[in-house]
């Protein structure tokens, strides 16, 4: 199980080139960014790749009703973006018909973007079925311990039908850290739940308290005790709940850090 560290898009360069630097001195698998009507994750990414030079860069996830294969494939080409160093997840947005948009999606974004591996979106049982049947990742959100675990249980038999080996499966687990870690956990939950009926019925199946579906601490140790619970998780991407600075955002990447 590996960790990386995810931050929502447009962080200022003179923050992103840095943080990447830092996390990648303490181990991290990969940076990652999310992606929005207000700033493209690739671009937060290539931001990333000027701070750190190794590790692994991910946008999760860039939505297909939003950016069409062709429009992704010149951004990175844009932008510089290393494609041996990129996971590009994606989803399907506001869709009428979600599992079908990305199993039709897939071949059409393989001609597009070779040599990049594509990370899909799911939540629900058919789409990670689909994911761990055809696609390079699955990529997980919102979700507690025990959820995870069974949409990973949901991701390796649609591989196993397939004839495939389980592809690798990320997960963006809110963070926050140090005062008030708890309140900034439950406001960020609170938008999502009532985001669209997607998140809606989403929460509602896990059946998880307001605010929990995380996790917030004091200190490190606490932080640590609740992220080593997402052992469903090959890759546990830290989504940081903290102030836009260097210092606030790296206290949380040191506190989340992977351990020797």
């Amino acid at each position: 199980m590996s960790r990386a560290f995810g931050v929502t898009a447009g962080l200022e360069p003179e923050i992103a080139s840095p943080l990447a630097g830092r996390c990648q001195e303490l181990g991290y698998h990969s940076m990652w960014s999310n992606d929005h009507p207000g700033a493209k994750g690739l671009e937060t990414l290539a931001e990333y790749a000027k701070g750190a030079d190794r590790i692994d860069l991910g946008v999760a996830v860039i939505a297909l009703d939003r950016q069409s294969a062709e429009e992704i494939a010149a951004d990175i080409e844009r932008l510089g973006i290393d494609k041996d160093r990129l996971w590009l997840g994606i989803g399907a947005g506001f869709t009428e018909k979600p599992l079908t948009t990305m199993r039709e999606a897939l071949p059409g974004l393989r001609e597009a973007l070779p040599g990049v591996k594509l990370v899909l979106a799911a939540m629900g049982p058919k789409m990670c079925a689909l994911g761990g049947a055809e696609w390079d990742g699955v990529f997980f959100n919102w979700m507690t311990p025990e959820f995870a675990t069974g949409a990973r249980e949901k991701v390796e038999e649609g591989a196993r039908e397939a004839g495939r080996e389980t592809p690798t499966i990320f997960g963006y687990v809110r963070t926050a850290v140090g005062a008030n870690a708890e309140g900034r956990l439950a406001k960020d939950e609170s938008f999502y739940r009532d985001l669209h009926a997607g998140y809606r019925n989403h929460f509602d199946r896990q059946g998880a308290p307001e605010g929990t579906v995380g996790v917030a601490g004091e200190n490190e140790s606490v932080v640590q005790a609740g992220l080593d619970r997402y052992k469903a998780l090959d890759v546990i991407v830290v989504r940081a709940l903290a102030s836009a600075t260097f210092e606030d955002m790296s206290a949380l990447a040191e506190a989340a850090a992977p351990g020797d």
